[in-house]
């Protein structure tokens, strides 16, 4: 039993709501445990400057921002230069929610989704993940409804999770006192129909064995299946 009393297997308590905010075709106010998120997609009937004229995809691209007291301690905003972190971690929802999405059917469009976290309590980009796809979602849905999209380029659903080995044991949705002590941290990102998006997953001392290897992503997996469950 953790501290939070929590099984291993087990998930924070997660809460999406959608429609969060007013403006954004697709707003999502995502909760995991303490960790919370506010994830909205914009879109612009243009594509991107850098794509060629002759291409008629679409784009799908994120931002992240970790708001000042969203911690324990003020962190600074970042208005002239993005840090290494904050650049990896939009670089990986961007990535993640165009795997799920066919850009051709998204012709000469572009959907930024920005996460932006309000209280952060471990799993800030697993949980970015999660709301985005839903924001990208609601936003094609009302393109859809529109008549602006004739077809829907969504592929399949995706969902992530955190998960870790911390005081040898495996745990699921690490929150922060447990990341900042995992011996091994780690990211999935899969479909709903089980292929991956992306596994990230480090030692933070000792190297360990294949199999707990294998077993931690079987453990992250069944969270991420629940966690779709819940779309």
């Amino acid at each position: 039993m953790r501290q939070d009393g929590r099984e291993n297997n087990e998930l924070r308590s997660v809460k999406f709501t959608h429609n969060y905010t007013k403006h954004a075709p697709g707003s999502i106010l995502v909760e995991f445990g303490d960790t919370k998120v506010i994830v909205t997609a914009s879109v612009e009937l243009k594509k991107p400057k850098w794509m060629d004229e002759e291409d008629n995809r679409g784009w799908v691209t994120a931002e992240y921002s970790l708001l000042p007291s969203a911690t324990n301690t003020r962190c600074r905003r970042e208005r002239e230069k993005v840090s290494g972190r904050t650049q990896e971690i939009q670089r990986l929802i961007g990535r993640s929610l165009r795997a799920c999405v066919n850009l051709e059917k998204l012709p000469k469009m572009t959907i930024t989704v920005d996460a932006d976290v309000i209280q952060a309590d471990g799993g800030t980009r697993t949980a970015s993940i999660c709301g985005g796809y839903l924001a990208l979602k609601d936003a094609v849905d009302k393109l859809l409804l529109s008549g602006e999209l004739m077809e829907n380029p969504i592929i399949e659903p995706i969902g992530a999770v955190s998960a870790g080995i911390v005081d040898g044991e495996i745990r699921l949705d690490l929150n922060y006192e447990e990341d900042s002590h995992a011996q091994v941290d780690s990211n999935v990102i899969l479909t709903k129909s089980g292929k991956i998006v992306d596994f990230q997953t480090t030692s933070e001392g000792e190297p360990y064995e294949y199999e707990k290897m294998l077993e931690l992503f079987n453990v992250a997996k069944s969270g991420i299946d629940k966690i779709i469950s819940m779309y």
